[in-house]
C-alpha cells in the first residue's frame, strides 16, 4: 500500500467515512503504485479524462451524444415541428450537451478537435 493510499484510508477513517474500492479508481500521472484499479481514462462530473489529459475520450463522447439527438432533430424537422419549437428543442436538448463544463475544457482541445465539435 502506497504511503497516499494510506494517509487517505487514515483520513477517512478519523472522519467516519469509509472508502468504496469498487467505485474507486487511480490513474497514473507521475509514480504512484496501489492496490487501487488503475485505468487510462474515466468520467468524473460528467467529463471524460485521461492519462493524457487530452479530452480526445470528452470530446468523441459528447459528439456521440449530440449526434444522436441531431438525428431526432432532423427527424423533428421532417415531421414538420415549426421552426422555433426546433429552436427550442436545440437549445433545451443539445446545445447543453456540447456546452457542459467548456470552461474547463474547451481552452485546452486541439483545433482539430473545436472543428470536430463544430
Amino acid at each position: 500500500m502506497t504511503v497516499y493510499l494510506s494517509s487517505l484510508l487514515t483520513w477517512t477513517a478519523n472522519n467516519d467515512m469509509q472508502l468504496n474500492t469498487s467505485k474507486t479508481k487511480e490513474m497514473i500521472l507521475g509514480r504512484i503504485a496501489g492496490p487501487i484499479q488503475r485505468v487510462t481514462t474515466f468520467k468524473l462530473l460528467g467529463l471524460h479524462l485521461d492519462t493524457g489529459l487530452s479530452w480526445t475520450t470528452h470530446i468523441n463522447t459528447i459528439i456521440f451524444k449530440a449526434s444522436k439527438r441531431l438525428y431526432f432533430l432532423k427527424q423533428l424537422r421532417r415531421a414538420g415541428v415549426p421552426p422555433q419549437q426546433l429552436l427550442n428543442f436545440y437549445t433545451a436538448v443539445i446545445r447543453p450537451v456540447l456546452e457542459y463544463a467548456s470552461p474547463v475544457w474547451h481552452y485546452s482541445i486541439t483545433r482539430a478537435q473545436s472543428q470536430h465539435l463544430e
